[in-house]
């Protein structure tokens, strides 16, 4: 048999690992769970704004780590970095988690059918 890849994506790591405690069930091939931004860097080491060197507005208003000005520029000119807009840290949608797994063929639907079960989407 071969084997299916699943990319779904959840509001946080706590119900994406809910749903991979299901999939063990499953006795998937590989699992990983994932956050992603669409801003670069890691976590945000806050300074103090009038004296502390600010890397970009975003750092302030959304907690990124910009690694360059030019991702600072383009970082600032996203509506969120004004405080008016509520996307989370994930956009939109606020599905910022990735759940990855590779399953058998045969248990694909039924991964599938674990993950819609869970709230990911797909």
């Amino acid at each position: 048999m071969g084997e299916k890849n699943i990319l779904a994506y959840f509001k946080s790591p706590e119900e994406a690992e809910g749903a991979a405690r299901k999939l063990q069930a499953l006795r998937v091939v590989d699992l990983s769970i994932d956050r992603f931004s669409k801003y670069p860097g890691e976590g945000y080491d806050p300074l103090n704004p009038i004296t502390g060197k600010i890397s970009s507005l975003t750092a302030i208003t959304q907690d990124g780590m910009i690694t360059n000005q030019s991702a600072g520029i383009l970082s600032a000119a996203d509506p969120a970095a004004s405080g008016m807009s509520h996307g989370g840290q994930g956009g939109p949608t606020g599905h910022d988690t990735l759940l990855t797994v590779v399953v058998d063929e045969a248990s694909h639907h039924q991964a599938l059918r674990i993950i819609d079960e869970q709230g990911g989407m797909m």
